[in-house]
């Protein structure tokens, strides 16, 4: 199984390194970042390191978009929201009626977007608990060891899926297996993703409004009772939406702390990063797009609506032009006069 990684950032760089270096997989990189290109080939690969140890140079090969010919047979992709739509335009010519696309990237939206390109039923989504961090161009931290990855697969079309797509799945799921991504297949896809966006919508907004790393969240005394707020108020939206999330509230609180206090206490959230490097978030993703199934199912999430506005505000202080700030922030106006 060869692979291509479209995102050589901090996720995609991981992935597709530790598929070349634990799985013996045969692994090309696309990105777009002409910064990140261009450190890469002139120091000949990427530098790693593993919770800011043993950093190393790997080898890999990158290519722009236009410049790869390659013909993988599963994309691995990995970009913020925002960048989605461009860099699929840029490879609309490379995708392949045979291949299969695989993406865990944070947020909900991008498998739509993906399916303009892919046979929707040769697309697996995907959730990680595995953390990175991008130092700078060519320049990469994982965090959390071997033991502490831990992820979900599951088809976006499951109703669809045919004996070789189960095939591809189960191939997948042993390379990944290799690669120490820890995977489990599950069969409730948007209960998959829900999942992960309420996680995310504890862990990578709060430390991102306040500049800290997991395990500084998680030695706040209120840190579990406002991750219960948070997590209460996104399942009930969801129930309201018709949607049945993996797993409990009781389990998703567990596994929040868990993963803050013990598995990742090193971790600043890939909002963060965002947001101090001077970048747009993708808080409209995640918090945001829980707020807009409450709006759309009659159930106002006043927590996930101010956290929304609250992390636009700290994008503000940082002279961050967010293009969905004028959006959301009607949504919002416009439910509250509702209710009134």
């Amino acid at each position: 199984m060869k692979y291509a990684v479209i995102g050589a950032g901090g996720m995609g760089v991981q992935y597709g390194v530790l598929l070349q270096e634990f799985a013996g997989k045969d692994v090309d990189f696309i990105d777009t970042w002409q910064e990140n290109v261009e450190q890469i080939r002139a120091q000949h690969g990427v530098y790693v390191s593993q919770d800011e140890q043993d950093r190393h140079l790997v080898p890999i090969h990158i290519y722009y978009p236009e410049e790869y010919d390659g013909d993988p047979d599963v994309w691995i992709i990995f970009l913020k929201q925002m960048q989605l739509d461009e860099v699929l335009k840029r490879c609309s010519g490379l995708f392949r009626s045979h291949q299969y696309v695989f993406s865990a990237m944070n947020g909900y939206g991008h498998f739509e977007k993906i399916a303009q390109y892919v046979d929707p039923s040769h697309i697996f989504g995907g959730t990680a608990l595995i953390g990175a961090e991008v130092y700078g161009p060519g320049d990469m931290n994982f965090t959390g060891g071997a033991d502490a990855k831990a992820m979900n697969m599951c088809a976006y079309r499951e109703e669809n899926s045919d004996k070789d797509s189960a095939e591809v799945e189960q191939e997948i799921f042993r390379d990944f297996t290799a690669a120490t991504l820890n995977p489990t297949i599950v069969n409730n896809f948007m209960g998959m993703c829900m999942a992960k966006i309420v996680f995310n919508s504890v862990l990578n907004t709060l430390c991102t409004m306040y500049q800290i790393r997991f395990g500084e969240f998680m030695r706040h005394p209120g840190a579990r009772w406002m991750t219960e707020q948070l997590v209460d108020e996104a399942y009930t939206a969801a129930e309201q939406a018709g949607l049945t999330l993996l797993g409990t509230r009781e389990s998703e609180v567990e596994t929040i702390c868990h993963t803050a206090g013990i598995a990742h206490p090193l971790h600043y959230p890939s909002m963060y990063q965002d947001l101090t490097k001077g970048r747009p978030t993708e808080v409209d993703y995640i918090n945001g797009y829980i707020a807009k199934i409450g709006r759309e199912h009659g159930y106002e999430c006043r927590l996930h609506e101010f956290a929304t506005q609250e992390l636009h505000l700290a994008e503000l202080a940082f002279g961050i032009h967010h293009p969905e700030f004028a959006r959301t922030a009607q949504a919002s106006a416009q439910a509250q006069a509702a209710r009134n």
